[in-house]
């Protein structure tokens, strides 16, 4: 059972970037996916996170507009796509999938916006 995180990477103020979050040993259909990120020194926080239903995703206030979420269950995988990217958007992101009796963290993939 595993959860990896990646398509981190180092991208100018502006540009875009789209993480990963695939499992292996269990069905993400089931589960809330959640993408964290943490910045040096500072804790992690929650940026978006997507129902196993089709309620309405959740987004941070910091990313409202910039970044979307999407599920591909036929590849057991969900996306962050992250566009127009600020300096403050540097962080370690990771995924967490979750449901009732079972919570998974993938490892983090690390993401530098800098010119």
């Amino acid at each position: 059972v595993q959860l990896q995180a990646s398509g981190g990477g180092l991208v100018q103020p502006g540009g875009s970037l789209r993480l990963s979050c695939t499992a292996s040993g269990f069905t993400l259909d089931y589960y809330t996916v959640g993408w964290f990120r943490q910045a040096p020194g500072k804790e992690r926080e929650g940026v978006s996170c997507i129902g196993s239903n089709t309620g309405s995703p959740y987004y941070a206030d910091s990313v409202k507009g910039r970044f979307t979420i999407t599920r591909d269950n036929g590849k057991n995988t969900v996306y962050l796509q992250m566009n127009s990217l600020k300096p403050e958007d540097t962080a370690v992101y990771y995924c967490n999938a979750e449901r009732i009796g079972s919570n998974y963290w993938g490892q983090g993939t690390q993401v530098t916006v800098s010119s």
